[in-house]
């Protein structure tokens, strides 16, 4: 996508020596770019060297320390997010900024019908369902957010910028949620947005994307502008690089030695809750030594897939197998019992208590094992010594055991989840989403761990909506849709168009696999 041809670039967008720091951390050091009229530029980093503090500022949430923030000509008033909006910027959040209790179409629409018009008219109704339509982003209008998967809930929030007509647009991995037709269904719309002066700041950790999407991109490292390349001279190798600092090699994935099946579902059925998706009669077999990796879009029944996998709900139909034992008494804790360690999908809302400390967090799914608790009494001692061992083998960048969570980058986080999830060697692990918004490097370090897993012989599920991660790490392949799994496929046995169609529905999938 390139800025539309004329004799005098407009610059819509200045940022000027931005710098803003929390105590003694400098998030961002004195940045300074511009976006011109009709412009793309990417925004790449590592998780925590300080794209989301950059964009907070210009969109009116955090104030600069120093610094100014330019909208086609204005300065825009520091912590001022509705100066940003009137300027008609529009920005969707990595963390989601909706109401749950309120539908999908009050979202989309909050703050823009007027005190005395809170009821949505046929045009704003008919607005959205074009949006959606046109962006390839479906989501039911008159769902409540609460019922809604995270990645629907990512949907609502592009839907909830676009309605707004932002001329400057910050996406925020747009993609994450989309199959490849939707993908490219949105990048077909975006080139149109651009062609008529739309001018956009996309930050994604897909490298690929950014060079099908960008004009330029801007690399930051530790709160610094590192780099800057326009996108025709720069290949993916070099961003990698400049973002973490070294070459980032793709994951070596030795052929599988398979085992016994470690997990087996029989006919696997789940109640009908509401509008969200439920299991219909699955039939699955996870062997040691394998990663089987499961695609969809979101909202097809992996949510229900991976509570049932965990223990969280107990299947209404068919039965579980571990180990070769049929499992009647289905929870938490048997699963836990039985060996199966999950990494969750939402690391803030499932994954994590964000106020609660790293120590607390890691022993928060065995505080009651003889390793954390003597006589009915946490043995802290235990849990910190556990938590530092974390933070050591895992190279997690944290002050302390003692600090809140929350407190942690993305990839931090993350991290701490699967050395929880992997301590001590689980026999089966469901992966749901383990890399989704994190950096190359973040993503590297992910993968080698369940790569390493996998080959001492672990049964790995694999749940991810992108699919480059699925067909680099898995050994077999299913794709689920409408609660239903598709027959596997082994690794290169179907092409990406195939499995996209799958993920769309365009292709029966089967109710069973072997």
């Amino acid at each position: 996508m390139s800025p539309k041809a004329s004799t005098e670039v407009e610059t819509v967008l200045r940022l000027t020596d931005i710098t803003k720091r929390f105590g003694p951390l400098t998030a961002n050091d004195a940045i300074s770019f511009e976006l011109a009229r009709g412009e793309v530029i990417a925004l790449l980093g590592e998780n925590g060297a300080g794209k989301t503090t950059l964009m907070n500022i210009l969109f009116g949430h955090y104030v600069a320390d120093e610094g100014t923030v330019e909208a086609f000509g204005e300065l825009l008033p520091p912590g001022d997010p509705r100066a940003a909006l009137d300027a008609r910027i529009g920005m969707v959040h990595q963390h989601f900024t909706l109401a749950d209790n309120m539908t999908v179409e009050e979202n989309i629409t909050l703050g823009t019908q007027g005190l005395f018009s809170p009821k949505l008219d046929h045009t704003a109704r008919k607005r959205i369902v074009d949006l959606s339509t046109n962006f390839g982003l479906s989501v039911n209008p008159r769902a409540t957010v609460a019922s809604l998967s995270v990645g629907e809930r990512q949907r609502v929030e592009i839907l909830k910028a676009l309605y707004r007509d932002a001329r400057i647009l910050i996406l925020d991995e747009p993609t994450a949620v989309l199959t490849p037709a939707e993908a490219d269904a949105l990048f077909r719309t975006l080139k149109l947005l651009v062609q008529n002066g739309l001018s956009i700041i996309f930050i994604s950790h897909k490298l690929h994307e950014v060079m099908a999407v960008s004009d330029r991109v801007l690399v930051l490292r530790a709160g610094r502008l590192s780099g800057e390349r326009k996108t025709a001279e720069t290949n993916r190798q070099e961003l990698a690089a400049l973002m973490v600092g070294q070459e980032i090699a793709p994951p070596q994935v030795a052929p599988p030695r398979p085992g016994a099946p470690l997990l087996v579902f029989d006919k696997v059925s789940t109640a009908r809750r509401g509008t969200g998706a439920f299991l219909d009669r699955v039939s699955l077999t996870l062997t040691g030594g394998e990663i089987t990796g499961l695609a969809g879009v979101s909202g097809n029944g992996q949510a229900a897939l991976a509570a049932v996998m965990s223990g969280v709900e107990a299947p209404s139909g068919g039965t579980i197998s571990v180990g070769g034992q049929t499992v009647s008494d289905w929870s938490p804790r048997t699963a836990l019992a039985s060996g199966i360690a999950r990494i969750p999908e939402d690391r803030h809302a499932v994954g994590s208590i964000g106020d609660m400390s790293v120590t607390e967090n890691v022993i928060g799914e065995r505080y009651r094992s003889e390793r954390f608790s003597k006589r009915g009494l946490l043995d802290w001692k235990a849990a910190r010594d556990f938590a530092e061992q974390l933070i050591h083998d895992y190279d997690v960048k944290c002050p302390s055991p003692d600090a809140r969570i929350r407190l942690l980058s993305g990839g931090n986080m993350q991290k701490l989840i699967l050395g929880r999830a992997l301590d001590p060697d689980p026999i089966v692990i469901l992966a749901n989403q383990p890399t989704r918004g994190l950096d190359v490097g973040a993503v590297s370090y992910v993968h080698n761990r369940l790569l390493a897993a996998r080959d001492r012989g672990a049964a790995i599920l694999l749940i991810s909506e992108d699919l480059e991660e699925i067909l680099a790490l898995s050994d077999r392949i299913l794709v689920i849709s409408k609660g239903k799994l598709s027959t596997p496929s082994s690794r290169g046995e179907r092409s990406v168009r195939e499995l996209g169609e799958l993920m769309a529905g365009h292709a029966e999938a089967a109710s069973h696999a072997a």
